[in-house]
């Protein structure tokens, strides 16, 4: 499968998940993040486990608690308190910091070289997504927007890591996985944290089935294979298509209007992605070097080891 079929195709994951404003607001009971959050992945990680009857062994499963924890867990809960405590465009532009500071992660834990053109590429996906989603009237709360940030980190090295840890398994099966972990992880905080969920009606059921199957397993399922195959930098870009379709489904779907800023903000947005993709588009060296094995190592760290145990 070509370069170009793999972006598109790992594309619509984000493109999905910004739908998850509109079915949260419109088909979900407010004020249980937590809960609707263990509810979207543990039912979702479950399912995948018995689809794909392929549990993670004992010496994948810190690493799995790990990345469960950075995709899912952390990371939706720190998604809901700023989304709770910022006006929504705060909240997505600090979302949208995720591309450089996956930029700096795979420099430091794969050695992926910083290119001048991406850093400009996610600096002006940051600067879209501010002009097509934040109003002059917001106002910053500074727990929200240390929320926002951790989040946007969580989601980083949780993407990272997921490219440097790659299990022998499909993406299927590595999605069950986290899935699963960071189900896990919510349940007992859900339990804790929050009053017991009010029965739900036809309306909430099909949110919650849409959010679990096709907004986390499905989609989630499309993003790892994304980020087994392309560069940390060119696939994080991709998050920035999250806003654009959410103020899309804004417009089409509740009638909201949009100025001529939003969209000048959503073609730089695109642009910006479009631009990402062939900034972090790597050298045949440079692929040869990270492309991750079954062992987790990249093929040059396999071969330098083999050649440092010949020496020994």
């Amino acid at each position: 499968m070509s370069r170009s079929t793999d972006i598109l195709l790992t594309a619509l994951a984000p493109a999905i998940w910004g739908s998850t404003y509109l079915v949260t607001t419109e088909a979900l009971p407010s004020g249980y993040p937590v809960t609707l959050a263990a509810l979207r992945a543990l039912p979702a990680g479950l399912l995948l486990l018995a689809l794909t009857r392929c549990v993670p062994p004992r010496a994948w499963l810190g690493r799995t608690f790990v990345l469960g924890g950075l995709n899912f867990a952390l990371f939706w809960v720190l998604l809901f308190v700023a989304a709770y405590r910022l006006p929504g465009g705060v909240a997505a532009t600090l979302g949208a910091l995720q591309a450089m500071m996956v930029i700096v992660m795979a420099r430091g834990w794969l050695g992926t070289p910083i290119r001048a053109g991406a850093v400009a590429a996610a600096a002006a996906g940051v600067l879209g997504v501010a002009l097509l989603l934040i109003s002059p009237q917001a106002r910053l709360d500074p727990i929200g927007v240390a929320a926002g940030l951790g989040g946007a980190a969580s989601m980083a090295a949780g993407t990272v890591l997921s490219r440097k840890w790659q299990p022998p398994v499909s993406a299927l099966s590595f999605t069950a996985w986290q899935l699963t972990a960071g189900g896990l992880i919510l349940l007992p905080l859900a339990l804790i944290m929050e009053p017991q969920l009010p029965s739900l009606s036809a309306t909430n059921l099909a949110g919650l089935t849409w959010l679990g199957l096709v907004g986390a397993a499905a989609t989630y399922a499309i993003w790892f294979r994304g980020v087994a195959r392309l560069d940390p930098g060119a696939v994080s870009m991709l998050g920035m298509m999250s806003p654009v379709t959410a103020v899309a489904l804004g417009w089409l779907w509740l009638d909201q209007s949009l100025s001529p800023l939003q969209f000048l903000g959503a073609a730089v947005v695109l642009v910006s992605v479009w631009a990402g993709q062939r900034a972090n588009r790597p050298r045949a060296d440079e692929a040869f070097r990270t492309a991750p094995t079954r062992t987790g190592k990249s093929v040059g760290s396999t071969r330098a080891a083999s050649r440092s145990s010949m020496v020994r």
